[in-house]
């Protein structure tokens, strides 16, 4: 039950100040007479020797007393027994150990009642998450063989699968979210479970689904998330849009790698980790405009499929509550991958601004995924890559030679004419036809108002 662990394993996986601080907590509870240990995702992630963020502590204190205990606390969930600690520049959930009742939503339990370590153990998701640590006699506290299962690399459900998932039906996800990071494979019967109550993960707040499919697509092996995600059924529930990528046949010449759902998966497999959760998102939804525009004439097209997919990713997005930048990000991200094609035949006022668009490093890094995904011809990135280079920002993007106050200086009325002419002027500027604000002036004068009416000299500067 109780299993010895060198310390210096679990030492050297947490940073130095957060584990300080996470000892100053366990100290304090254990010296009013409570039980404390580390619990959850930091001791599985000490044991696999993984790199730790955060540190939970399971507790025999109440919520009252604990938050007697610290300055600074927070009860983010006291009916449940859950509070946040402040200590120092660092942050514990402190829960109580409980067992939980009912669910009445697949989320949250009705009820829940203050208990032991081992029912606390009991009433967790995943054997390898329900481990504890005890930080003064330096072991581990396994009622649940995680450790067991860690050895074996399996992801297991503690007691009846078909419960914890009815419990909580975000276990569904995590469970192969898991398994996809570990690298672990997941127990016959549990994965039996997950695909049983795949469609009930619709019922789960779709910010927390966001949230899991973010984590699972920007870490490596997110090409094995999203493989587990499809055979288990949770994408076809999820993200319809997406798993309708799977088996919609390319052309051989474009794309050897196969269907585009098998595109998508090796753009993931090529990406360097971690990825942003805008460009993950770009790298999913780029092609699922393809299941809805596909057709076959003198080859298998996708007409549209970029336009197509922008206004479906934005759907997708919309739906699934991301935040207005991300939605546009993304959108953006779709509606361009295509835009790559032609940039070695494009003027270089066109260029320009091609290059100077927002977040560039992302369209540029989504496109490079396109290519090594499929045909892996650089030669567009690589032309991209050497313009950036070559042309130095001020280049890319010169201050305007002009502005709305000039034109009013002018004599032209502001109105729609105004961004005509200043985009006109701007294409000009990045053409290198003009280079002063004065021959820009002039150009204004002959072409918009007939002729140099007003002197350059008179004009404010």
């Amino acid at each position: 039950m109780a299993r010895p662990i060198p310390a210096k394993l679990f030492e050297s996986r947490f940073p130095p100040a957060l584990l300080a601080a996470g000892q100053r907590v366990v100290d304090r509870l254990a010296e009013a007479g409570h039980t404390a240990y580390l619990a959850g995702g930091c001791v599985r992630d000490a044991i696999l020797e993984r790199p730790i963020e955060e540190i939970d502590i399971a507790t025999s204190a109440t919520p009252a007393q604990v938050q007697a205990l610290f300055p600074a606390t927070r009860a983010v969930g006291a009916h449940f027994g859950v509070v946040l600690v402040q200590e120092g520049k660092h942050q514990f959930e402190v829960a109580t150990f409980r067992t939980d009742l009912s669910y009445r939503d697949g989320r949250h339990p009705e009820e829940v009642r203050f208990s032991t370590p081992e029912e606390d153990a009991e009433r967790r998701d995943f054997t390898i998450n329900g481990m504890f640590y005890d930080l003064s006699a330096r072991k581990v506290i396994d009622f649940v063989h995680g450790m067991e299962d860690l050895r074996r690399k399996v992801i297991r459900a503690i007691g009846s699968p078909d419960r914890r998932f009815e419990e909580d039906h975000l276990r569904l996800i995590r469970c192969v979210r898991f398994a996809a990071t570990l690298d672990f494979r997941i127990d016959l019967e549990t994965w039996e479970a997950v695909r049983r109550h795949a469609p009930s993960i619709r019922d789960i707040a779709v910010e927390r689904l966001q949230e899991e499919l973010v984590k699972g697509l920007t870490r490596p092996r997110a090409s094995a998330f999203l493989q587990l995600l499809l055979d288990s059924g949770l994408l076809a529930a999820v993200l319809p849009e997406a798993a309708a990528m799977a088996g919609v046949a390319q052309p051989e010449t474009f794309h050897p790698e196969g269907d585009v759902f098998i595109h998508v998966k090796q753009m993931f497999d090529e990406a360097r980790y971690p990825l942003t959760p805008t460009l993950a998102l770009g790298v999913l939804l780029h092609d699922v405009g393809k299941p809805p525009t596909f057709q076959v004439r003198d080859r298998i097209r996708f007409h549209g499929h970029a336009d197509v997919g922008a206004d479906m990713a934005r759907r997708i997005l919309s739906r699934l509550k991301c935040s207005k930048d991300v939605i546009e990000r993304v959108e953006e991200l779709v509606r361009q991958h295509l835009v790559f094609m032609h940039v070695q035949e494009m003027r270089p006022s066109r260029l320009k601004r091609f290059l100077r668009q927002p977040h560039f490093d992302e369209h540029l890094e989504l496109h490079r995924l396109d290519c090594l995904g499929s045909h892996r011809k650089l030669g567009h990135y690589d032309f991209c890559r050497k313009a950036l280079r070559e042309l130095p920002p001020e280049v890319i993007r010169p201050a305007p030679l002009i502005t709305g106050d000039d034109l009013i200086a002018l004599g032209l009325k502001p109105g729609p004419r105004f961004k005509e002419i200043l985009e006109e002027i701007a294409t000009l500027q990045l053409e290198d036809k003009l280079k002063t604000r004065d021959e820009a002036i002039e150009h204004v004068q002959e072409k918009w108002l007939g002729g140099p009416t007003t002197p350059t000299s008179n004009i404010e500067r």
